[in-house]
């Protein structure tokens, strides 16, 4: 069952992420300075989940049971499960990298793609040996 430590090591194991809470309980995670998943902690083990999806996905998504238009910023295509085991682990597994990859292509570029660099350097210099 997938509760809030598996969304968060889900969500961490993706390039660049960064963590945020800056909302009372809620949890967000950053690729590139914005958000692509949220949760809120005070829900406990099996939080409300939050996160953007294409305008296909969105559609369908509100068809289940569970599953609502995020508020502010359902207009963007954003949905909000109303817990982690709304879905199958795959198949939220599977928005949260969608989520992801949608937030990275609007990523400032230039963020993204320094702190890639920079992060493939620091691993290059490791991997021969030499000091991080």
């Amino acid at each position: 069952m997938p509760d809030s430590e598996w969304v968060r090591k889900i969500c961490r194991s993706f390039p660049e992420v960064t963590e945020d809470m800056p909302w009372a309980d809620d949890l967000c995670f950053k690729v590139g300075g914005k958000i692509f998943t949220g949760m809120v902690l005070a829900d406990g083990r099996f939080p409300r989940i939050t996160l953007k999806c294409t305008p296909e996905r969105f559609r369908e998504l509100l068809e289940i049971e569970g599953i609502s238009i995020a508020p502010y910023v359902g207009r963007y295509n954003w949905v909000t499960l109303a817990n982690s085991n709304v879905l199958p682990a795959d198949e939220l597994e599977a928005l949260i990298r969608q989520s992801y990859e949608l937030v990275v292509a609007k990523a400032p570029k230039k963020s993204v793609k320094n702190k890639a660099k920079k992060k493939a350097s620091r691993k290059k210099t490791s991997d021969k040996g030499g000091k991080r």
